[in-house]
């Protein structure tokens, strides 16, 4: 599996650009030179009709950097919704400003802390003019200060659905929520009869959100892989510089022994994030497998390549000013983020007819 050469000039164009700023400051360059935003928004929406491939490539990039950019909740989660629903108005209406990057989507889904469509306890019951009354509290969602696109999962008379929520509706309050890991922002939202809008068809909610945790996966599994390559990348700057005994820590076998296993690592979720990516792009019927495995196993490789920079950084690696704490915060952030290892690893032992201990 190989990236075609116009995905490595996106690599290079995203981390320059990265490189160039920082933080929340490279939303708006991002999505207006590369279109970001966009990248997997088919034309006819405004955006660039590229795949889940491309979207690994940005998404490894932004791992790297532990960016705080809002592209796996909007550019991933909502647009994939939107797309996934069939809904041609809400597409034209919605996709391209959320393409342009000019607008932001995040879709409130968890509840309970699981990502299941069973889990969904929140209700919409139909209301005047042909809206929706919906009432519920969504955990676990992805967070960014302008955001202006709410998609919100409800269980109708018919099953789970999909809906569009003002974000200043009457009755929806947004309450920020303090995470371990403080790069990637969340909030619960609370809907108290809140107005809301079909998405789609009534029922055909747990269809989306299947599809949607899917992409989710393979696109969280590239950011996994960007940052525990820069994990290793560290570490192994840090083992060649850092002296004990006259010699270079990373000239002593155990050192050498580890960083090669954490290597291993690294490339092994890349193998398994890319097909998770190429799932998507060529083979459809093959993504709910490949991104189980993706998930499962990019999440685990990188909390154990981000244990590893702590351990061999010593007592610098403990301290608040160097980044090894900010990336192992991500990894177990990550790692929990649309259902921990454990829970994927049970849906490919359901899904090969095995039982799961």
């Amino acid at each position: 599996m190989r990236l075609t050469e116009e995905q490595e000039e996106l690599r290079s164009a995203v981390r320059s650009l990265l490189t160039r700023h920082e933080g929340a400051a490279a939303w708006e360059p991002l999505a207006e030179q590369i279109g970001a935003a966009g990248l997997a928004v088919p034309e006819e929406y405004g955006g660039a009709g590229g795949g889940a491939r491309d979207v690994h490539v940005l998404m490894e990039e932004l791992g790297r950097s532990l960016s705080p950019l809002p592209l796996l909740g909007s550019a991933v989660l909502t647009a994939g919704a939107l797309l996934a629903s069939g809904d041609k108005e809400a597409c034209g209406r919605l996709l391209p400003p959320l393409a342009e990057g000019c607008s932001v989507g995040t879709l409130a889904w968890a509840e309970g802390g699981s990502w299941e469509a069973a889990a969904v306890r929140a209700e919409a019951v139909p209301g005047p003019g042909g809206a929706w009354l919906l009432t519920g509290a969504k955990e676990c969602v992805l967070d960014w200060p302008g955001v202006d696109v709410l998609l919100v999962a409800a269980r109708t008379a018919a099953g789970v659905s999909l809906f569009e929520v003002p974000v200043d509706a009457a009755g929806a309050r947004r309450e920020p929520v303090v995470t371990m890991d403080g790069t990637r922002s969340q909030a619960r939202w609370v809907l108290d009869g809140s107005e809301g809008r079909l998405i789609g068809v009534d029922g055909d909610g747990e269809r989306i959100l299947a599809h949607v945790r899917d992409l989710a996966c393979a696109a969280l599994a590239a950011e996994q892989v960007g940052a525990a390559e820069r994990c290793l990348e560290l570490t192994v700057a840090y083992a060649r510089e850092r002296v004990q005994f006259g010699r270079s820590i990373g000239s002593f076998q155990a050192v050498k022994h580890r960083l090669a296993d954490a290597y291993v690592l690294v490339e092994s979720a890349r193998s398994a994030a890319l097909g998770a990516a190429f799932a998507a792009d060529e083979d459809p019927a093959a993504l709910e497998r490949a991104a189980a495995v993706a998930k499962s196993v990019c999440s685990e490789a990188f909390s154990a390549v981000a244990g590893e920079t702590i351990q061999l950084h010593g007592g610098i690696g403990i301290t608040w000013e160097h980044d090894a704490h900010r990336y192992f915060k991500r990894a177990h952030g990550a790692g929990e983020l649309f259902g921990a290892p454990a829970a994927h690893r049970a849906r490919l032992a359901a899904g090969l007819g095995l039982t799961s201990h």
